[in-house]
């Protein structure tokens, strides 16, 4: 078999295993978008059948053959840069999957989808003993993904690379460790700042129908292509790309609150132009899929924080929030408006907290889940060591558990490794657009004209094609100059929040 047949062959086994994998995400999406209660049984069945089928033809001999005679010509140097970089990573995810057992597999699948509906329970009644039981099954299965992928130091970078290749948690205890010495004084000299900001002024009765319609323009304006994508409903805003043409975003709606709403569908929309933004000629390899979720979480902070809660970015909003919904914001000023969305203090749910607190329930997530990977810390003691952290780096006490460890949607589902990418975004975001605004000439001034395609064909072409055809590491190099810093971020809080607090 020639090169180019054995490549040819390789990608159309590919596709095979790639559609069966949208498949799967269309049934998860649809668990958290329609999916009445009781199908979550049934459901949970059909996507472990269904991901057990999955995981068989990806560590299949006849894909096995393929992939290592591949492997073969890549060690030999016949391969160009696309097909290394596929056969590169795509023998990397393999040798994860073949460590695990089908029965594995499909045990984790089970208890993970099963997992979702018993939080969900849990999160209403504001009780964590009732997912208890169910957390310390996933807990215990992911213990054991990790002891079967096998790590040098920690357990818990087992499961970290699943969601950052490359990475390790020791690298990322440093980074975070910096950040945390800086935001907890940080904090604290805007908690005695004499400027006082309040966002009461942000309050008001806002119809779901016409949060809906600013929500979408807004997106739409941005880029969002609606003819490849759509935004719906559900209990914890998210997105998942099935195809660049067919990508989903999310967001929950409260009458009295627009911007819970509105900056999730922009955080969301972040992710969703980087699944528009990937090569459809490369959909079905590892170059049609991104870098890593940190990566990733870079582009949906980036238009979530960096551009949509800037001056420039309302002095072209503004005037359309205020003709939309007249009451409350037709009397307000636009000085006061800019304040009030980037108003700091302590709170309690981590998808509601501001630029300065969100990394601080990033931090204290990723220690918990390192030491509960690790052992140093089980189950049952989750919400008493939450409580406690929060009290540490925020300041206030969480009054039940639906405020506390239940709010998040990830260990429901086995995402434990998931938590640092978001924080790792609000980095690599930072850096990102340091070097975004040297590029594009008036960057600021066109955001102000609302003008975003220059901005989104930057990231486009500087990132979302590209896929994983570099690390992480690799691509802020590349994009940036310098490996990835925490200084970029630190330094726009400063000069942002800065201004704000006059600190």
């Amino acid at each position: 078999m020639t090169r180019k047949e054995n490549i040819s062959e390789l990608r159309e086994k590919l596709q095979e295993i790639y559609h069966l994998g949208s498949a799967l995400q269309v049934l998860h999406w649809d668990m958290e978008v329609f999916m009445p209660l009781k199908g979550a049984e049934s459901r949970a069945k059909t996507i472990a059948n269904l991901s057990g089928i999955l995981h068989e033809k990806f560590v299949s001999k006849e894909f096995a053959s393929l992939l290592k005679s591949a492997k073969t010509k890549l060690e030999a140097g016949k391969l160009g840069g696309v097909e290394s970089a596929i056969v590169r990573e795509l023998w990397r995810e393999f040798e994860r999957q073949k460590k695990l057992p089908m029965s594995f597999v499909k045990e984790m699948a089970q208890v993970c989808s099963e997992g979702h509906n018993v939080w969900i329970k849990a999160r209403e009644k504001s009780d964590f003993k009732l997912f208890l039981p169910q957390l310390k099954k996933i807990v215990a299965l992911k213990r054991k993904e990790a002891e079967l992928v096998g790590y040098k130091k920690s357990p818990y970078d087992a499961l970290l690379d699943t969601y950052e290749p490359y990475a390790t948690s020791e690298e990322i205890s440093m980074t975070f460790e910096e950040l945390k010495n800086f935001l907890v004084p940080f904090l604290k000299k805007i908690k005695d700042s004499k400027n006082r900001i309040s966002s009461t002024i942000l309050k008001g009765s806002f119809p779901v129908e016409q949060q809906k319609k600013f929500d979408e323009e807004v997106a739409k304006k941005i880029g969002f292509d609606f003819e490849a994508g759509r935004l719906d409903t559900s209990v914890h805003p998210f997105s998942t790309g099935f195809h660049p043409n067919d990508v989903r975003i999310t967001t929950r709606y409260r009458k009295h609150d627009l911007f819970d709403s509105f900056f999730g569908v922009i955080h969301e929309t972040g992710h969703g132009l980087y699944e528009q933004g990937l090569e459809a000629k490369h959909f079905g390899t590892p170059l049609g899929e991104s870098i890593s979720h940190g990566i990733h979480e870079s582009q949906s902070r980036m238009w979530e924080n960096t551009v949509a809660r800037s001056k420039s970015f309302w002095k072209y909003f503004f005037p359309k929030l205020q003709k939309q919904f007249p009451d409350p914001f037709g009397k307000v000023k636009f000085d006061d408006f800019y304040r009030a969305i980037n108003f700091v203090e302590p709170s309690l749910i981590r998808v509601e907290a501001d630029e300065v607190t969100y990394s601080l329930h990033i931090i204290l997530r990723f220690e918990i889940e390192k030491e509960l990977i690790e052992g140093s810390i089980e189950v049952e003691d989750l919400p008493k060591i939450w409580n406690a952290k929060i009290e540490e780096y925020l300041g206030i006490k969480v009054p039940n558990d639906a405020s506390g460890v239940l709010q998040d949607v990830h260990w429901s589902g086995g995402g434990i490794g998931y938590f640092p990418s978001y924080t790792l975004g609000n980095l690599y975001a930072a850096q990102f657009y340091n070097t975004a605004k040297k590029d594009i000439l008036n960057l600021e001034e066109e955001i102000a004209a609302g003008e975003f395609s220059h901005l989104r064909e930057w990231l486009r072409q500087k990132i979302h094609i590209h896929g994983k055809m570099f690390s992480a590491d690799s691509l802020v190099r590349e994009v940036t100059g310098e490996p990835l810093t925490s200084q970029f971020f630190i330094d726009y809080l400063k000069e942002k929040y800065g201004e704000i607090y006059k600190i």
